[in-house]
């Protein structure tokens, strides 16, 4: 991961050499060899972060990308620490190491309560609250957990209650339901351990208010108080992903034109389902810089 922009680009480099720094260990010798540590959740979250600022980098050093005149900035769960990074909240090494502390935590609550995620193809909010709570008469944690885009939302929590879901999904309209390959129930009480553990860290952590407006996953809406922003990082990791709301209020302010830097184009993905009109370049290869 993020091994040929290191390769290509020195301000990529930098920010994996960064990285490597604040953590102390070589988070680049995970992301650019064959180990399979890259899929554990506390690995994959930094990685997957310092990626995607290595990518900003380049951007801002190959095409001149100003990210303090950027007009807005959001990211879907762990990427809320890269969207806080660019708008100036949040300075890089803290938020690589709160990523990793929270890739620990969520790691350890998922071990400590087996529990998964289970996406509804083609649910709505409602179908999707109707089989949350079928899973939780099982007497077991289940609740709605993102809701990324029309007909794609996730429930969360322990396995029994997600067997549930599952078994009743079709009976209430609901075109598929596929369990997800993850290390717990994200954004579930499943994780209340870990948020409890990342509430402690971040209140050590300086934050700023940010230069340009940030939506929050917990509000759907721009949110400026550094003290709100650090509540609510805390509160995401058992709280619904309110992915779309945040790209309709982006949209209903004016933005039509995104950039999603990072490895993989998911969230283009999700964003053609929200507003086909709206316009996505994903940079997730060199190849798709734009050259002089």
């Amino acid at each position: 991961m993020g091994r040929v922009w290191a390769e290509q680009f020195p301000a990529a480099r930098r920010m994996f050499d960064a990285a490597d720094e604040a953590l102390g260990f070589s988070l680049s010798d995970l992301c650019f060899g064959d180990s399979e540590d890259i899929h554990r959740t506390d690995i994959a979250q930094p990685a997957i972060l310092t990626t995607s600022a290595a990518i900003l980098s380049v951007l801002v050093e190959e095409e001149g990308l100003d990210l303090a005149a950027a007009p807005f900035t959001a990211g879907l769960s762990l990427g809320e620490y890269t969207a806080l990074w660019v708008a100036g909240s949040l300075g890089f090494a803290d938020a690589v190491r709160l990523v990793r502390l929270r890739g620990e935590a969520m790691q350890a609550a998922g071990e400590r309560t087996p529990s998964s995620m289970t996406s509804l193809i083609g649910a709505s909010r409602e179908q999707a609250e109707t089989l949350a709570a079928i899973g939780r008469a099982t007497g077991r944690i289940c609740s709605v957990a993102n809701l990324n885009a029309p007909g794609q939302v996730v429930v969360s929590g322990e396995l029994v209650a997600l067997d549930a879901v599952e078994a009743a999904a079709k009976e209430h309209g609901v075109r598929r339901a596929v369990r997800l390959t993850v290390a717990g129930g994200f954004h579930s009480e499943c994780m209340r351990p870990a948020a409890e553990r990342l509430k402690t860290a971040l209140a050590s952590v300086e934050f700023r208010r940010p230069r340009i407006p940030f939506a929050s996953n917990v509000t759907g809406t721009a949110v400026e108080d550094p003290h709100s922003i650090r509540a609510h990082l805390a509160d995401q990791v058992c709280a619904p992903v309110l992915w779309e709301a945040s790209m309709r209020h982006a949209l209903e302010r004016g933005h039509r034109t995104f950039i999603e830097p990072g490895p993989g184009t998911v969230l283009g993905g999700l964003m053609r389902k929200i507003d086909p009109a709206a316009a996505v370049r994903s940079v997730a290869e060199p190849a798709d810089l734009v050259r002089g």
